[in-house]
C-alpha cells in the first residue's frame, strides 16, 4: 500500500485529499501511476486529463514522469505551481 495525497484542483476534482491504495505490479514509474489513476473512474480521468501538466512527488521529492516510484511511502499528485 502507498499513500497518495492530492493537492489543489486535483484534490477537488477527485473529491478526496488522500487515500491508501495497492498498486498493480506494472505501475513502476510516476507516469505509470498517473495512467493507472486515470483509469479508476470519471473523477480521476477528469483530474488527470492532461497528464503532462501533473506533478509528482515521491516521499516529498519531485520526480519526473519516467522516474521509478519503487519503495514510495507517500506520493503527492498536484498541478503545476504558479506564482511569482
Amino acid at each position: 500500500m502507498v499513500k497518495l495525497v492530492y493537492f489543489a484542483w486535483v484534490r477537488e476534482r477527485i473529491g478526496k485529499g488522500e487515500e491508501d491504495i495497492a498498486l498493480p505490479d506494472d505501475v513502476k514509474t510516476a507516469g505509470d501511476l498517473i495512467a493507472h489513476l486515470a483509469s479508476l473512474g470519471d473523477e480521476y480521468a477528469e483530474a488527470l486529463r492532461f497528464p503532462e501538466a501533473i506533478r509528482v512527488a515521491v516521499n516529498q521529492e519531485h520526480v519526473e514522469h519516467d522516474e521509478s516510484i519503487a519503495g514510495a511511502r507517500e506520493i503527492g499528485i498536484f498541478p503545476p505551481m504558479t506564482g511569482g
